[in-house]
């Protein structure tokens, strides 16, 4: 059967590869043996081709022959066919890719004044083995809640002069400490993209604004909290963890931080693809991941797995999730496990589901050579009472 050009621009080089085969030995059975894999895999390849195609608009098997631009897609095709069978017209409808546009959104906030970072002049010398973990999770900046609807009201406005509002009054009474980490553990934007839905599912969900507004309020909010912690601490180090609300922004996030504060040296950004970090304070090892991978029940394991060297050599082991938004510790042979509460506002869906947790976010002090020493919880009640 002969190859068709027209897909190349849509593969992948193995994706090419097994299309090419399948073309030349007249069948996915036969392309598996000439290449010594299973059919299956050919099969898989040859349709992930054939479907990034098809949203270009480009489908002969369905009589879809004319590709849309690169950086748009196909949003519909209509086609016209005579009492022969065959095509008379056909119309296609495009727009420029929901993607791209994402990506342009981030360039656009992130070139928005803001070269790189110049180097702060550091805080005075602290003699001090303690590490203050400031932990935020599921903070859903972008999230619309009404009151009457879920009990508490929550927008973007809302979101920002809290998380400013808290790490004030938290970085003010946490102890002084050599190293502050800002463990943002997930879910910080709401929605991930063009459309306000979840990455995987689609759901659709409730959103105040709209996404290059929420870029730029998310790089405003995070610059403010490093500029604050900077001024107390000689060294911060940044965690944007991966999460499911907001994959792709968890990315960017750390990219972009990391290019910002490339000539600060005293701003440490974990640029780790892995969704399973540590960091090591002396005898105490500290673990973070967002919990939509892992149940408290079973990450332990893998934390100990995929760092192992230091959590041998460490004496007191503690890991924090969030996901859930509700508190819940469990204590093991090997590590303590913490699953942290959120600062944010219920939304419909959880107001509605009856996920009613409390909300709070916590510092919480780590010795070199004792370990936890001390913790410090900040509610929104607590706020607006200040």
């Amino acid at each position: 059967m002969p190859i068709d050009e027209k897909y190349r621009p849509f593969a992948t080089e193995r994706q090419w590869e097994c299309y090419a085969a399948v073309q030349e030995h007249g069948g996915v059975v036969a392309a598996a043996q000439a290449l010594g894999v299973q059919h299956s895999a050919v099969s898989r390849r040859v349709q992930e081709m054939k479907a990034k195609a098809a949203k270009a608009g480009y489908s002969p098997d369905h009589d879809m022959i004319h590709p849309v631009p690169e950086g748009y897609r196909a949003k519909g095709v209509s086609t016209l066919y005579g009492e022969d069978g065959q095509v008379k017209a056909q119309w296609v409808k495009s727009q420029l890719d929901p993607t791209i546009d994402a990506i342009r959104a981030v360039l656009d906030a992130a070139c928005e004044d803001v070269p790189r970072v110049k180097p702060s002049k550091p805080p005075p010398p602290v003699q001090s083995e303690l590490c203050n973990a400031y932990i935020i999770t599921d903070y859903h900046l972008g999230m619309l809640s009404w009151h009457e609807e879920t009990g508490d009201d929550w927008n973007l406005d809302i979101a920002e002069r809290m998380l400013v509002d808290w790490f004030s009054a938290s970085i003010a009474a946490a102890p002084p400490g050599q190293v502050a980490i800002f463990a943002q553990l997930g879910d910080f934007l709401h929605w991930d993209g063009m459309e306000a839905v979840t990455p995987a599912s689609k759901h659709i969900l409730d959103a105040d604004t709209r996404f290059q507004k929420l870029v730029r309020v998310a790089i405003r909010v995070i610059r403010q909290i490093l500029d604050m912690l900077l001024q107390k601490y000689p060294t911060v180090r940044v965690l944007m963890a991966d999460a499911n609300h907001d994959p792709a922004s968890g990315v960017w996030l750390r990219e972009m931080l990391a290019a910002m504060y490339e000539n600060e040296p005293r701003i440490e950004v974990d640029q780790s693809a892995d969704t399973y970090y540590c960091y090591e304070w002396g005898l105490t090892s500290l673990f973070f991941h967002h919990g939509h991978k892992k149940k408290l029940s079973q990450i332990v394991d893998v934390f100990v797995a995929k760092f192992r060297e230091i959590f041998g050599r460490t004496k007191y082991s503690y890991a924090h999730t969030g996901h859930l938004h509700h508190k819940e510790v469990k204590e093991t042979n090997q590590m303590t496990v913490e699953q942290h509460q959120t600062l944010a506002a219920k939304d419909a869906y959880a107001s509605r589901g009856g996920w009613l947790a409390d909300r709070s976010a916590q510092v919480i002090t780590y010795h070199k050579r004792h370990g936890e020493v001390a913790r410090l919880r900040i509610t929104p009640e607590m706020l607006d009472a200040a």
